[in-house]
């Protein structure tokens, strides 16, 4: 007979205590014994809950390999709902043996109904490193239990693949919102319906009477970002510096050679341009840029309000002047064929037909960078990434336990937006220029031609010849957190990983590798997103895109959103007219007939203010308050990683108090680990 002191921490989530009872089985080399149950005069597993326990097993086990934690109803006859209500939040459980140090269980996990859970000791492993047929199984059947629980399907075809949400009834406490960010979710949404219905607007199918009426949605929820683009908003400067810092700052590319079908002239642009230079020396110079919106080309259009909306394929040029000053849009083409009924508009033009020029391309944006930068890069990508993790790791593989953080409520919230925002009849489809159908071509597009330079950033910046461009905050700030990102995983890589070998001959890790090629990017081997990795470089580069994506890019391309719509002319999503096929015929009232209508931009403004902040229980890049890793190792990488973070954070605040719009958008305290929102 053998004593052993157990100590259980029960997490203090809302919910997160347990009257069940609770008991543990202690698996070692010889042996396994029953049930020891956890208890002691009171109450046990509250929330917040630090408890000790004496356990005396019947007989030696031997060297202990695993833990059982069994959950049972307090009262047998409680009906299954009953159990089910009364979930338990584990954090983790140390086991103190009569002979040799503690072991520490790591768990993180809900256990609900009637379950049992093998919970390995902390030190992560890789499979090979497994010298015992008990842990080999025991991951093997860890695996085979998440892959029949989690999934894949296909919600509409030529996207990545995603969640089978039947397959996890009623989503999986593991991966569903706490109580208190679902509350605070809910409310949010509850509020803002509820302010813009009684100010008369949510319901109201017509048009804006004029600019002045839109100040009305002023009061909802302003913030200074917002401020600042309601003053700018008709301003060239600002106009420009969006593509840079604003919500979709990764499509600018340097233009060496313009577009056959953009026949841009000389004598078009030489007066913003100035004396002493030409177009193609400026060409040549690398003072050009193209945003190019050739993706909507031909794209379906929607109806909004019983009435036909429409869409461009805008390319607009934009000059950096060598001497300095601000980047300045040069010329708009609307259609994708020059010709009379095609004009190229200029800043020289009148100042609604150019205002009008400029309000297409940020029509365009909206919905290239709610289809495709947003909803597939920074949502679909990740959940493919969180399904691979949970389908193919087990808890005590190192990538799992690296990784796990940046998985967090990804599932949830993305099945919220299929059934919430891009289902038909809902937000998407009630009050876009493109609807459902549109947004489901974009993404179609986009996955044919997507590659994986576009998702590491350093590659992305020397593809797109951005790399010298002044005041480009995304790409300052970007690949400062990519470098620490990148540091942090190599030095975990080497901790594990002694060789490249070792990667090679990890069967798991290829298999996570080999899932997200085949599902995520449907096995297209042109993208050049890996199907399997053969060295510790390439799998530092590959962990470092799956989180950075996950966290910072999500953040930068969503954080924003409100920022930019609420006031609607700087982010229409849709237009009511089609595009102007000649030049001197807009006037006010054209303009206001083009743009969104009443209704429509209230929902858009409520999606986009509900999409741009975390509905509290946040968890900031870097922070780790579930501490899968227990060695010494990892957890002086992850505080090395934590303060690289503090310091690029001092270092955007310290640049931010010299600008008058402040660049916020990775800031490392405000952005969460996971898309979660």
């Amino acid at each position: 007979m053998a004593e052993f002191s157990v100590r259980v921490s029960t997490g203090d989530a809302i919910g997160a205590g347990t009257w069940n009872k609770i008991a543990v089985s202690i698996v070692g080399t010889r042996g396994e014994t029953p049930p020891l149950r956890l208890d002691h005069p009171g109450k046990e597993f509250s929330a917040g809950a630090v408890e000790d326990f004496q356990v005396e097993s019947p007989q030696d086990v031997g060297p202990v390999l695993l833990l059982r934690v069994h959950k049972a109803p307090l009262l047998l006859s409680a009906p299954v709902s009953a159990v089910a209500r009364d979930a338990w939040f584990c954090r983790w459980i140390q086991l103190s043996q009569p002979r040799g140090a503690p072991l520490l269980f790591p768990c993180y996990q809900w256990l609900e109904d009637a379950e049992s859970l093998a919970l390995r000791a902390g030190a992560a492993k890789v499979s090979w490193a497994d010298d015992h047929p008990i842990l080999r199984q025991q991951r093997q059947e860890e695996l085979q239990a998440r892959q029949d629980s989690y999934h894949w399907k296909t919600y509409s075809p030529g996207w990545p693949r995603c969640l089978d949400e039947k397959s996890v009834k009623d989503l999986d406490l593991n991966i569903k919102y706490s109580v208190k960010k679902n509350s605070c979710f809910y409310l949010k949404v509850g509020s803002a319906f509820t302010e813009l219905k009684l100010k008369g607007l949510l319901d109201r199918k017509g048009l804006w009477k004029s600019l002045s009426e839109m100040r009305m949605m002023l009061n909802f929820r302003m913030t200074p970002a917002a401020e600042y683009v309601v003053k700018h908003w008709q301003e060239d400067a600002f106009f420009a510096s969006q593509f840079l810092n604003g919500l979709n700052p990764v499509l600018i590319h340097r233009c060496r050679h313009l577009p056959e079908n953009f026949p841009v002239t000389n004598d078009m642009v030489a007066p913003m341009l100035g004396p002493g230079t030409s177009l193609q020396a400026e060409l040549e110079r690398g003072s050009l840029f193209l945003v190019d919106h050739g993706i909507l080309s031909s794209v379906h259009t929607n109806v909004v309000n019983g009435k036909p909306q429409f869409s461009a394929a805008p390319m607009t040029l934009l000059y950096q002047h060598p001497g300095g000053g601000p980047l300045l849009p040069l010329a708009i083409q609307l259609s994708r064929s020059p010709g009379p009924n095609s004009p190229i508009f200029l800043p020289s033009d009148n100042k609604w037909d150019w205002l009008l020029a400029k309000t297409w391309v940020r029509n365009a944006e909206f919905s290239v960078h709610e289809a495709v930068t947003h909803l597939l890069h920074a949502h679909l990508l990740p959940e493919v990434f969180t399904m691979a993790t949970l389908r193919q790791l087990p808890h005590c593989h190192p990538l799992f336990k690296l990784l796990i953080p940046h998985t967090r409520y990804t599932l949830h919230i993305n099945t919220l937006a299929r059934e919430l925002l891009i289902a038909p009849g809902q937000v998407v489809d009630r009050s876009t220029g493109i609807g459902v159908r549109g947004f489901s071509e974009l993404i179609q597009r986009n996955m044919q031609q997507l590659s994986y330079s576009v998702l590491c950033l350093p590659e992305d910046i020397r593809a797109r010849g951005v790399e010298d461009i002044p005041n480009y905050y995304y790409r300052d700030d970007g690949l400062k957190i990519w470098g620490a990102v990148e540091s942090f995983v190599s030095e975990i890589i080497h901790i594990y990983y002694p060789s490249d070998t070792a990667v090679q001959d990890d069967p798991e890790l290829q298999a996570w590798v080999r899932e997200i090629f085949s599902e995520g990017f449907l096995g297209r081997e042109s993208s050049g997103v890996p199907s399997a990795l053969e060295t510790r470089d390439a799998l530092v580069q590959y962990v470092t895109m799956v989180i950075f994506n996950s966290s910072a890019k999500h953040y930068a391309v969503s954080a924003g959103q409100f920022d930019s719509c609420i006031w609607m002319p700087n982010l229409p999503p849709t237009m009511q007219l089609p595009p102007p096929t000649s030049k001197g015929q807009t006037r006010p009232e054209g303009f206001l007939a083009t743009l969104p209508p009443v209704n429509a931009t209230c929902d858009i403004i409520i999606a986009l203010w509900l999409l741009s902040q975390e509905p509290g229980d946040q968890r900031p890049l870097g922070t780790y308050p579930d501490e899968h890793f227990t060695e010494e190792a990892p957890r002086r990488s992850i505080a090395a990683f934590q303060n690289r973070l503090a310091q690029i954070s001092r270092e955007i605040r310290e640049r931010n108090q010299g600008l008058e719009l402040p660049y916020t958008y990775l800031d490392p305290p405000l952005i969460e680990n996971s898309v979660s929102i």
